[in-house]
C-alpha cells in the first residue's frame, strides 16, 4: 500500500506484488502518472525475446550481468552500469550471465504491463 500526500507518494517494494513473468524472471512495478519503474530479479540463463516499444527505457543493473542485443549490437551491462534505450529500438536480453538485480524505468507508462498485453516475454 502506498502512502499519499498532496505532494508525494511513498511506496515500499515489500508491498508491491511480485509477478513471475517467465522462468527465472520476477517483476514488481509501480506506475506513476508519466513513468513506470520496475524492480526485476533475473536468474542466470534467463532470456527476454527481442521486442520494441514506444517507451524510452533506462536499465540500471544493480548487481549481476546481462547480455543485450540492441538493434543487432551486443552490449554487456554489469552491476553499477546503466543502459539507455530510445523509443522503438529493437532489443533483447540474449542471456542473463549472472543472477541479477535490475531496475528499469520507462516513460511514458507501460500500459501493456498494466493490461497484460506484454506477450514478448512468452516467445
Amino acid at each position: 500500500m502506498a502512502t499519499q500526500s498532496p505532494t508525494a507518494t511513498l511506496h515500499s517494494w515489500k508491498n508491491v506484488p511480485k509477478q513471475e513473468v517467465t522462468t527465472g524472471l520476477m517483476r514488481q512495478f509501480i506506475t506513476a502518472s508519466r513513468l513506470t519503474i520496475a524492480k526485476l530479479e533475473m536468474k542466470k540463463g534467463c532470456r527476454v525475446a527481442s521486442h520494441s516499444h514506444e517507451n524510452e527505457q533506462v536499465t540500471i543493473v544493480l548487481s549481476g550481468a546481462l547480455k543485450f542485443d540492441v538493434a543487432g549490437k551486443e552490449i554487456v551491462v554489469r552491476g553499477g552500469e546503466t543502459l539507455e534505450l530510445p523509443p522503438h529500438v529493437p532489443h533483447a536480453v540474449v542471456e542473463v550471465l549472472e543472477d541479477s538485480q535490475v531496475v528499469d524505468v520507462f516513460s511514458p507508462i507501460r500500459q501493456d504491463w498494466i493490461d497484460g498485453t506484454d506477450t514478448y516475454f512468452k516467445r
